[in-house]
């Protein structure tokens, strides 16, 4: 039994929750988001909240039923509130900053990193030092990926430090040459 489907999902305020053509549609402030639905499970919306059940019991309905019900949650919330990912530029000469529509990085490469910023993402640079870029935007997948194609530009290393990292990870430092 899934231990996630089971809880259903609470709609807020301001955001419109409707089913139509085997898709969940999730309409708030940050835009809309649509989840398709698999055969293998039934969603309803009763009281307030968005309701997850399998149709069978098979092993495939019970992997459907939990998957469906957390990007059911995720699609609430991110057009309620959105999602944010902050990256930590690390290094010395390394920044970035907005220009435009394009995120410039200088990572220690001899030319500048030009990294395009899709339309339905919002990228601000934070800190005092231009060292946080944070990402943010609708869609929790878009959102991740586009913060893990940033970070592959230049993963940090573990000498140092230096490179493009997660604000919450935690880079195992390694002991440099012993002379």
């Amino acid at each position: 039994m899934s231990r996630v489907g089971v809880y259903p999902v609470a709609i807020p305020t301001g955001v419109d929750v409707s089913i139509a053509d085997g898709a969940v549609k999730a309409k708030g402030k940050n835009g809309e988001q649509i989840v398709k639905i698999l055969d293998n499970v039934e969603v309803t919306i009763e009281d307030n909240a968005v309701k997850v059940t399998p149709v069978k019991m098979t092993k495939r309905a019970r992997q459907a039923w939990g998957t469906t019900r957390a990007l059911i949650a995720n699609a609430v919330q991110g057009a309620n509130e959105g999602f944010v990912r902050r990256l930590e530029v690390n290094g010395v000469g390394y920044r970035a900053q907005v220009q435009g529509s394009t995120l410039k990085l200088a990572l220690g490469f001899s030319h500048d990193v030009n990294y395009p910023i899709p339309s339905d993402l919002k990228i601000v640079i934070e800190g005092d030092r231009n060292n946080i870029i944070a990402i943010s935007g609708a869609s929790k997948q878009r959102v991740g990926q586009v913060a893990s194609e940033i970070r592959a530009f230049r993963p940090p290393e573990p000498y140092k430090g230096k490179g493009v990292k997660y604000a919450e990870e935690t880079i195992l430092r390694k002991e440099g040459k012993k002379k």
